[in-house]
């Protein structure tokens, strides 16, 4: 079958799947569980308007627990067992408890992923935020500060894996003696005439250069929601402190960022979770070598590379550990301000 009519059969069959389910089981609730008829039409009435809003939100329910909930279950069982392939050909998982763990903290790649990790999370958010932020106020006061939006904005409608082999062009080596590609090694060669560098493979100083690919990703989101905070100041303040004779400087630190510090806090959260999550960079740029491992990288490596499923699932929990208090500091954030 043509992919494309595949995908709309599938679109008609959800959809009327949806709307047939919503119509018959509101059918049944109204005419068969609770009649709104005879002495007891008025509590039953009540009854079905109790159970409805449930009847809305079970698939909901059903897919976050198909989806969520039991992938979460059973990465945790996975994590405490061993996967061993019999003589005859079938599968068992032998429960090992936290020996799996205790394989993970003993690998030096593991702390080299952590290690890592963590200078991610230092480096990436913190720029992320100040380039957009920078980018946000410097675009509100030139006339084409649209056109320089669409264009800083423009990296987010790329895929990290296309971010990836952009950059890893800019990084390009060629031989010594040939012409660079490389936009980096170009003017490497021409500034101090040494043969070109392979970026990629110099220890410590190669994160950093998988981390300006994110950071240029970022810093378009970053810039599109503190520039609507931005917008979102009183203009009386900001006149308030001109009169007062403030100077831009004054009135950006400390009447601007004050108020839109909530924003700011939201947007450096946001950024933290995807680099917590960080793959495709690394794993389209160097794979983990040279001293680039993060976690996410080492967790595939763990499970079909090495297809240790019981190490590679310990990594994805390790993972959910690290982003879960973000998140539920997230929600109460966002509960808070509902209130």
């Amino acid at each position: 079958m043509n992919p494309a009519l595949q995908g709309l059969l599938t679109i008609a069959i959800g959809v009327g799947g949806c709307l047939s389910y919503f119509y018959f089981s509101n059918q049944i609730l109204d005419k068969v569980i609770f009649p709104a008829k005879g002495p007891n039409a008025g509590k039953n009435i009540n009854r079905a308007n109790l159970v409805r809003p449930w009847l809305f939100l079970l698939p909901a329910i059903l897919a976050l627990g198909l989806y969520l909930a039991y992938p979460v279950v059973e990465t945790i069982r996975l994590s405490l067992t061993e996967r061993v392939t019999q003589p005859d050909g079938t599968t068992t998982y032998d429960f090992v408890g936290l020996a799996n763990y205790a394989q993970m903290a003993s690998e030096p790649k593991f702390w080299e992923a952590m290690r890592n990790n963590m200078l991610w999370l230092i480096v990436v958010p913190a720029m992320s935020t100040a380039f957009g932020l920078l980018a946000a106020q410097l675009t509100d006061r030139i006339s084409w500060g649209n056109i320089a939006k669409s264009l800083i904005f423009m990296p987010m409608a790329i895929s990290f894996v296309g971010a990836a082999v952009i950059w890893k062009l800019v990084y390009d080596a060629r031989p010594p003696g040939t012409e660079q590609i490389g936009v980096l090694n170009a003017i490497y060669v021409w500034l101090s005439g040494n043969d070109p560098q392979q970026w990629l493979t110099v220890p410590f100083w190669n994160s950093f250069l998988l981390m300006i690919v994110l950071i240029w990703i970022q810093t378009g989101f970053a810039m599109v929601i503190l520039s609507a905070a931005l917008r979102g100041i009183p203009e009386e303040t900001i006149e308030a402190a001109i009169v007062d004779g403030a100077s831009p400087f004054q009135i950006f630190f400390k009447i601007k960022i004050p108020q839109i510090a909530g924003t700011i806090v939201v947007v450096w959260t946001t950024i933290t979770l995807v680099v917590l999550k960080v793959f495709d960079i690394v794993f389209a740029m160097t794979n983990g070598q040279w001293e680039t491992q993060v976690l996410a990288n080492y967790m595939f490596d763990k499970l079909f590379r090495a297809n240790d499923w019981g190490v590679g699932s310990a990594s994805a929990i390790v993972i959910m550990l690290l982003v879960t208090p973000i998140l539920v500091w997230n929600v109460h954030n966002a509960r808070k301000e509902m209130r």
